[in-house]
């Protein structure tokens, strides 16, 4: 008796499963259209190339100098002459106008001040160096904290 149970609720189970088949093949053109326009692939986004701010693009190239400059003071070579282009930091337009406040510019005086004395007093470059490096963490900290691990890497030690 139990496998006649077994065997009545296979072929109910089957049969109520074929009328949903037949429904769905009935459907209306409209419905079907509308399925088919679901799983249509979107449209293509147009690829946009991300343009970094003149303040972003002035932080790294100052990054790259400062390996350079990192590397000529721990061989002990000449640091050369300070970079006039870092004072642009003051009027380097930022992705957002608003970070360009009180404390940005204080910092910003502080990383110029640290770069100039590396060139003034060489005897004493790595002191000024990581000052100067010290003076980037410290407006990052209070601005966009993402490049701290990258330019921790520039203390001389």
């Amino acid at each position: 008796m139990k496998k006649f149970y077994i065997l009545m609720a296979a072929a109910t189970l089957l049969f109520v499963s074929c009328q949903k088949k037949e429904q769905v093949a009935k459907a209306s053109p409209k419905a079907v259209a509308k399925d088919s326009a679901s799983c249509a692939k979107p449209a293509k986004k147009e690829f946009e190339m991300y343009e970094m701010s003149q303040m972003a693009s002035l932080m790294e190239q100052m990054y790259a100098e400062n390996l350079q400059l990192k590397e000529r003071i721990k061989n002990g070579d000449p640091v050369g002459s300070f970079p006039e282009h870092i004072v642009k930091i003051h009027s380097a337009a930022m992705t957002d106008e608003t970070e360009n406040d009180a404390f940005f510019k204080e910092q910003a005086g502080k990383f110029i001040k640290a770069q100039q004395q590396i060139y003034a007093d060489p005897k004493n470059a790595q002191k000024h160096f990581n000052d100067g490096v010290t003076a980037c963490i410290k407006c990052h900290e209070g601005k966009c904290e993402g490049p701290i691990p990258r330019i921790k890497k520039l203390y001389i030690k």
